[in-house]
């Protein structure tokens, strides 16, 4: 069953952490996925007024009543406090929840693997435990594999460190699917984007 709002605009909201210190950092895997879709849309972020967060507006899809509205977003937070900057947008474009996609890095699925999902724990991820606090679990996730931390690593420091060299290879491709999984989801619903995506 379809539980979107249809004709409501969705928000699409990148996890991580702002500054050019974090940019490639494996947490931050949320912002390179919205700054792709914003480029595919020709968009540019720009701080939104009504929330700590840089936001572009735009549509998905072929042109026409195919489209849907969307809001790109970047809360500018840091990622423990996600749910604010993110439920302030939700309540000013009248986003409903189950119209809110959170894009984010996941630990416990392997490096450039892709798991769409509606709801849910958030997994011991800080990001979505503030948005689920704020408004509830019942929005989509786009959960991007990152992998687990090898030998010792500290999980905190592990998602604080960039992509490795070799990872960085493939990192694109990645991001790219990811983009590809986001305008499916918004497009055609949630079980044809993961029986795509899922892989």
């Amino acid at each position: 069953m379809d539980v979107t709002a249809a004709g409501s605009p969705w928000l699409i909201a990148g996890l991580g952490n702002p500054g050019p210190e974090y940019a490639m950092n494996r947490h931050n895997v949320g912002f390179m996925v919205v700054d792709l879709l914003a480029e595919r849309m020709g968009g540019r972020f720009k701080r939104a007024q009504k929330a700590q967060a840089q936001v572009v507006e735009g549509r998905i899809g072929p042109q026409g009543p195919g489209s849907r509205r969307v809001v790109l977003a970047k809360p500018m937070s840091f990622m423990n406090l996600s749910g604010g900057p993110v439920n302030a947008l939700r309540d000013f474009y009248k986003v409903p929840v189950a119209n809110v996609v959170a894009v984010h890095d996941e630990l416990d699925i392997d490096y450039g693997v892709l798991r769409l999902k509606l709801g849910g724990g958030d997994n011991g991820h800080n990001g979505l435990k503030s948005m689920t606090k704020a408004m509830g679990a019942d929005y989509h996730r786009v959960r991007f594999g990152i992998g687990r931390p090898p030998g010792r690593m500290q999980v905190a420091d592990f998602v604080l460190k960039d992509f490795a060299s070799a990872e960085r290879k493939e990192l694109d491709y990645f991001v790219d699917r990811a983009a590809d999984a986001v305008e499916a989801l918004v497009l055609e619903g949630l079980e044809r984007a993961q029986s795509t995506y899922n892989s």
